[in-house]
């Protein structure tokens, strides 16, 4: 027999011996886990105080959603560098794997094995009667394959495979949170541009009210006390840009770190104070958080591979069957390896049942029985909370809208007020202290505008991220491995 006829014949033997191990699969079928049934929603079938009517503006995706050109540059660069996407990535590809190397005990295991030995054995052992030195050489492909009767590998590919779906909904929800930040982290920029512009346009008016107090003390016409009053009205204003600087690097640095690199933000301010407060986001019904929002996708997951756990410790408690097989050439010289009469085989199928393990099993069905009722809680929980988010925004939104209303209306008595404060003054009819009090109540007031209408925008991305946003279905994830999960995707 030639080496290529032994190579033909160990090939076709292997694929005798993998039909042979592939027989029995027929019959698995069993599966001991619990049926994978989504809990009821703990909540509330509709958010309070609003109608639910519509899609959920969760829907759009985070680009269209965000229309300021500079804002999605930076949330594309932030998805592009920032570490905790990254760490979350490697987290994936981990479970994966680990998926992988689960997955792969469904299957036969097949090994190339060649091996030689020489022995000598003594006299006094032999048959013989003589001291004998001998040769054992194989080439052979050898077969192991546990046969899934009662679901055990089954059980625990789809607790892995449910484990991995859920770091990727995980990494979704980094990136949600992300966007989210970045968003944030933007509007702050704005709204520190114009108050700093605000703060700086008081800071140029009041130098010159001190510079005309200052001027009509020194002839005479006006009091020392209206000078330092107007000393301090400026020392406020410039006090109120340094903190607003302060805040500002502060931002930026915060930024820095989100987008994983120094950014550069384009100066100029987002006129805050023309955002309007009357834009409605639909938010849909609370059920539609169960497959927009990544944590509830996630937490249903893990319960999913709770169950599946459960059916694998279930399955640990029966009969295991194993086939093990080997078919290949032997001889005692080299060159007979693979001459006529070297063929060699077994088959060695084996079943074996735990009689005795002190507890082992039983402990191990109880653990994974205990972690479902984790799961479930868990599960619940990150729906509870979905929910509460939601709500909260809806009230912040809300609550905002119309102090953004009363302060508006506030800001044009206090206008007025100053204006009238200044004609009496100039006609000798009050003091300054009228004046010091209508400005320092106007300059606050118009700081508070602007921080309430950056709030007012802030609370549509938390809005938009606590629904589930549609951000983090835009983002180019790996798509090597398909996900064929029952959950709506």
């Amino acid at each position: 027999m030639t080496f290529s006829e032994a190579a033909s014949a160990i090939r076709r033997s292997c694929a005798g011996i993998t039909s042979c191990l592939l027989g029995p699969a027929l019959l698995s079928g069993c599966s001991f886990a619990p049926a994978n049934v989504r809990p009821p929603l703990p909540v509330p079938q509709a958010y309070p105080g609003e109608n639910s009517a519509g899609s959920s503006v969760a829907a759009i995706g985070w680009r269209d959603f965000f229309r300021d050109d500079k804002l999605r540059a930076l949330i594309v660069e932030a998805l592009a560098n920032n570490r905790d996407i990254r760490i979350a990535s490697g987290r994936v590809a981990e479970a994966r794997a680990a998926w992988r190397i689960q997955g792969s005990a469904l299957y036969p295991q097949l090994d190339a094995v060649a091996t030689g030995t020489r022995a000598r054995t003594p006299a006094d052992l032999s048959i013989t009667g003589r001291s004998e030195t001998g040769n054992q050489i194989y080439a052979q492909i050898s077969a192991g394959w546990e046969i899934d009767f009662w679901g055990r590998l089954r059980n625990l590919n789809d607790a892995a495979r449910a484990q991995y779906l859920a770091t990727e909904e995980a990494r979704r929800a980094v990136a949600t949170e992300l966007v989210a930040q970045v968003a944030n982290g933007y509007l702050l920029e704005r709204e520190y541009e114009e108050r700093m512009a605000l703060a700086q346009r008081t800071i140029t008016t009041r130098e010159e009210s001190l510079r005309i107090m200052k001027r009509r003390y020194e002839v005479g016409s006006g009091s020392k006390l209206d000078m330092t009053q107007a000393q301090t009205l400026l020392a406020q204003a410039q006090m109120a840009l340094q903190v607003l600087e302060q805040d500002q690097a502060v931002n930026r640095n915060a930024l820095a770190l989100l987008a994983g690199r120094q950014v550069a933000v384009a100066p100029g301010p987002l006129d805050l104070a023309e955002a309007s407060a009357d834009v409605a986001l639909p938010v849909g019904l609370p059920s539609e958080l169960l497959v927009n929002r990544p944590d509830i996708v996630a937490a249903e997951y893990a319960l999913r591979a709770a169950n599946a756990n459960i059916g694998a410790a279930r399955a640990a408690f029966l009969p295991n069957i194993s086939l093990t097989g080997a078919f290949g050439t032997a001889s005692a010289e080299l060159d007979g390896l693979f001459k006529d009469g070297s063929l060699a085989w077994n088959f060695a199928p084996a079943i074996s049942m735990p009689v005795f393990n002190a507890g082992r099993l039983a402990g191990r069905l109880d653990v994974a029985k205990a972690r479902q009722v984790i799961a479930v809680a868990d599960y619940e929980r990150t729906v509870q909370a979905a929910f509460r988010d939601v709500a909260d925004s809806l009230v912040r939104r809300r609550q905002v809208g119309l102090q953004i209303e009363t302060t508006g209306r506030m800001l044009a008595a206090l206008r007025e007020r100053a204006r009238l404060a200044q004609l009496r003054f100039d006609n000798g009819r009050s003091t300054y202290l009228e004046v010091l009090d209508a400005q320092r109540d106007l300059f606050g007031t118009e700081q508070t505008l602007v921080q309430l209408h950056r709030a007012y925008l802030a609370s549509a991305v938390s809005l938009y991220a606590a629904l589930g946003g549609g951000f983090a279905r835009n983002i180019p994830f790996d798509t090597d491995m398909q996900q064929t999960g029952e959950f709506p995707r």
